[in-house]
């Protein structure tokens, strides 16, 4: 779905949702490009409301990254267009794992990226959350 009322001349935003289950209950979107510039939400390892690869980090990773470029495939975005990642990693002792995940998909790329260890995520079971921002060429 795209806003309506912007003003002429302004960038079209366009907000896409995945029908993932939070979604809808907390309102927001998979993914919102507007102009050159698109953002994820936070994706996690979860399919069809089920977390998949339980206990296993980079599975983890690498299933949060394939829903995330997804994404932002919808808008046009591919991994080469990725300038920013944001990952949320629940211990210490997963960063090793999620860090190789994460250059596995990025490691030619190189985006800016930033690890942070937090409490928790919404399901107990996540033991990672990532972000992604692309920058889309010129047409």
């Amino acid at each position: 779905m795209t806003d309506a009322g912007r003003e002429p001349g302004d960038a079209t935003v366009t907000r896409l949702g995945s029908g993932g289950p939070w979604e809808a209950v907390y309102g927001y979107s998979r993914v919102v490009r507007a102009g050159r510039s698109a953002w994820t939400a936070g994706c996690t390892s979860t399919v069809d409301g089920v977390v998949t690869h339980v206990g296993d980090a980079a599975a983890q990773t690498a299933q949060a990254l394939r829903i995330g470029l997804a994404a932002l495939a919808e808008v046009g975005a591919s991994a080469a267009d990725v300038v920013r990642t944001r990952m949320y990693v629940t211990d210490r002792l997963l960063v090793d794992e999620v860090g190789r995940a994460h250059n596995a998909v990025f490691g030619a790329i190189r985006p800016v990226a930033t690890m942070v260890v937090v409490a928790g995520l919404v399901d107990p079971d996540h033991l990672v959350e990532i972000e992604l921002e692309a920058y889309l060429p010129p047409s």
